[in-house]
């Protein structure tokens, strides 16, 4: 990856594993996982490029995930895990390149039709209650600061895709402040690449096995877009918790099982990598 955008690596041995954040632009967000998965693998942590001179594409982090993996996994095939926005980036990764792409594991992942988005748009409508919609109303009237806005929002809103979760402070959200025209370019792509039938389409061409790891609390309806990508993607495992939201990471009640699941799928696939 390009030496102006930031890398984290985690562990010591073990196979590698490039673990992707979700957002779009939501840098720092996937680092949880990515300690989580240290003692077994070498993580590298990539922060996604943000806003700049051009308009963000799919295509351009497909890119710069793909320089990141000749540069620093020239002899393996790295396992792909994406939380959100980063498993369908691992999904378009992986389908353009699926000779560099080992096992994939989506961790929460994103939407990709506008039914299963109208479903989540009206799930986070009914957990919305009306104290919380008036301070949502009035954050650009307490906040007028955009970054600090922006922070406000994601840290009330995060209730709303959490089942119970056990915070470790800061650490369990994005690093640095959330930077919306890198998510605005970024997701308008991925929708106008979805709406000309590109996606979830071209997953067709993925040879790794992939794992849809979500739970049933998650507003992203995990069956949905389970329904949307078994066509396409025939090796496609599938593995819901009740009590668990967006982020398993955090989930107090199933942690430890998630990074387990987790840690013995990737270390049983990566085994045999070469067969694919």
């Amino acid at each position: 990856m390009n030496d102006d955008l930031p890398l984290r690596t985690y562990g010591s041995t073990g196979p590698r594993v490039v673990v992707l954040h979700g957002g779009p632009g939501a840098r720092g967000s996937a680092g949880p996982l990515a300690r989580g998965l240290a003692g077994a693998f070498r993580v590298l942590e990539p922060w996604q490029r943000g806003s700049g001179d051009e308009p963000l594409s799919v295509a351009r982090h497909i890119e710069d995930l793909h320089r990141l993996i000749l540069t620093r996994c020239p002899d393996e095939k790295p396992a792909l895990v994406g939380e959100s926005w980063g498993a369908m980036l691992a999904l378009a990764y992986s389908a353009t390149h699926p000779d560099t792409a080992g096992p994939i594991v989506l961790v929460g992942c994103g939407t990709f039709d506008p039914i299963a988005r109208a479903r989540m748009k009206a799930i986070l409508e009914e957990r919305t209650s009306p104290p919380l919609r008036h301070r949502l109303e009035r954050l650009e009237t307490d906040y007028p600061d955009p970054a600090e806005r922006l922070r406000k929002h994601y840290d009330l809103i995060r209730p709303l895709y959490d089942y119970d979760a056990e915070e470790k402070g800061s650490e369990e959200g994005p690093s640095e402040p959330f930077d919306m025209r890198a998510h605005t370019e970024t997701w308008d792509d991925m929708v106008r690449l979805q709406e000309e039938g590109v996606y979830p389409e071209a997953f067709a061409a993925i040879r790794s096995p992939v794992l849809m790891l979500h739970g049933a609390y998650d507003p992203h309806p995990g069956r949905m877009i389970l329904a949307s990508l078994a066509a396409y993607l025939p090796r496609l495992e599938y593995r819901e918790w009740e009590k668990c939201g967006h982020r398993p990471w955090a989930e107090r009640h199933i942690r430890e099982e998630f990074f387990a699941s987790l840690r013995n799928w990737l270390a049983k696939k990566m085994e045999g990598s070469r067969d694919y």
